[in-house]
């Protein structure tokens, strides 16, 4: 089954499971009274709504790339988060206001031992989908999916407070409805939040995996004649997407036959065992005295910047006496400045080069 028709089959089981659940706390809340069990159901009820457009959002992220749309739909999953996470909010929202009216006039519920059975079975309801979605979302990377199970298992949690109402209620004759209200309402908000801020962080673009890029470099260098990997970028287009690019540092002297061959040879290892369409770029290594001689005397320089992260891409054209080499800078860093300074302290101990230097990002560990 392809990763489509696992996020809708996991989607409408939660529909299923919450549409009896929205029937069974109605009719529990409208019996006994109680606003929180009501303001569950209400939750439940948003629920269904969240998995319903999991279900569009997946669909529509599913459809081939087209000329408009080259790297295809798959960034429409992150849309779909941002809105089951405004569902989550509005949700809370209107708990909050209708918790808060109970706390001013409270009205006493009237609970039973079958209401109380069926607080508990929504209870263990809740933390199975919870479970099912989350396992579910994190193998097929669906933040849809793990939104939902997140916002199961805290339901789960809350419901928990709206049995601990009815004990109280059961027990001491004391109604805490309208405060347990309170409490849901706010985490439900928190909840919300949290996975809104993590959708916008996907649809920003975050720094890639550490894990990944760490393997990923581990792959590109462990190939014949590569003395290097640099400059690795990732940009998602989705959860089934990557597209990236790197920069191998080789020998000078390697004929361009010889790196296509290889170049092509790690593209097509890299997408068989990553899943990433990879561009490769190449640095060329030279040696020789002079090489090593600038090279060194620029890595001790380079060395009293703190905010130089690294010095790489050092190449030395002795027909035109140039020298170009990278630097990855801290975000944080004055780039302009600091490059300007590296490049007068090496000008001035070889006057008759001319020094080129670009400034690289930190993109990737």
């Amino acid at each position: 089954m392809d990763r489509t028709k696992k996020i809708i089959r996991t989607s409408v089981v939660g529909i299923i499971v919450n549409v009896v659940l929205v029937a069974f706390k109605a009719f529990v809340g409208l019996i006994s009274g109680s606003v929180a069990v009501i303001l569950d159901a209400v939750n439940n009820l948003s629920d269904v709504m969240s998995s319903t457009v999991t279900i569009i959002g997946t669909k529509l992220s599913a459809k081939k790339p087209d000329k408009k749309h080259p790297f295809g739909h798959g960034r429409v999953e992150y849309i779909t988060s941002a809105i089951v996470s405004a569902i989550i909010l509005v949700t809370g929202a209107l708990s909050l206001k209708e918790s808060v009216e109970k706390v001013i006039k409270p009205e006493k519920a009237e609970y039973s031992a079958i209401s109380v059975v069926i607080i508990v079975v929504a209870i263990l309801a809740k933390i199975a989908v919870g479970i099912y979605f989350k396992r579910t979302g994190k193998g097929l990377k669906s933040d849809a999916l793990i939104a939902s199970g997140t916002d199961a298992l805290s339901d789960a949690l809350l419901s928990g407070g709206t049995l601990v109402a009815a004990a109280v209620s059961l027990v001491w004759n004391f109604t805490i409805e309208g405060y347990i209200g309170v409490i849901i309402s706010l985490f439900i908000i928190k909840t919300g939040i949290e996975i809104i801020k993590d959708t916008f962080d996907s649809i920003i673009g975050i720094r890639a995996d550490r894990d990944l890029t760490e393997n990923l470099k581990k792959k590109l260098c462990s190939y014949d004649n590569v003395l290097g990997c640099y400059d690795l970028t990732l940009h998602n287009y989705g959860p089934n997407l990557i597209i990236g690019s790197a920069h191998i540092e080789l020998p000078d002297d390697m004929r361009a036959k010889e790196i296509h061959k290889l170049t092509r040879k790690m593209t097509v290892d890299i997408y068989n065992e990553f899943g990433i369409v990879m561009t490769i770029g190449i640095y060329a290594s030279n040696s020789g005295e002079d090489a090593e001689t600038i090279k060194n005397d620029l890595s001790t320089i380079v060395s009293g910047y703190k905010d130089v992260l690294q010095l790489h891409g050092f190449y030395l054209d002795e027909e035109h006496k140039s020298v170009m080499f990278d630097l990855v800078m801290d975000f944080a860093a004055d780039s302009k400045a600091i490059s300007a300074e590296i490049t007068d302290k090496i000008k001035k101990k070889y006057p008759d080069y001319t020094f080129h230097v670009v400034l690289d990002s930190d993109y990737s560990d």
